[in-house]
């Protein structure tokens, strides 16, 4: 289980993965991965398509990073979520306070 932060300067993005299981044996690292970054306009995606496992605890560190995502004036996209993380974001309305691809 790893969570895995690049910069892309040049592209304006900051890219998030998180690999295997994303529960809240995650926490810190999930945290670490955005929290030194506080660059205004940023484009934040984060790369579930690696992610075969969420639980609730995932959930509250999404929005917990959809505020400093917001803090910063900047945006959030998941993107490649699998089809059964995909369901969990749906059941939870995620599709509501962010952009799913």
């Amino acid at each position: 289980m790893t969570v895995k932060s690049t910069v892309k300067t040049e592209e304006n993005k900051v890219i998030i993965s998180v690999d295997d299981r994303f529960d809240f044996s995650l926490h810190q690292q999930f945290r670490d991965s955005y929290s030194e970054i506080n660059n205004k306009g940023q484009e934040y995606i984060l790369d579930l398509s690696n992610t075969k496992y969420m639980d609730s605890s995932a959930l509250g560190m999404i929005l917990l990073l959809k505020d400093h995502v917001e803090m910063n004036a900047s945006t959030l996209t998941i993107s490649n979520p699998s089809d059964t993380v995909s369901k969990i974001l749906e059941i939870a309305q995620f599709h509501r306070l962010m952009t799913i691809k």
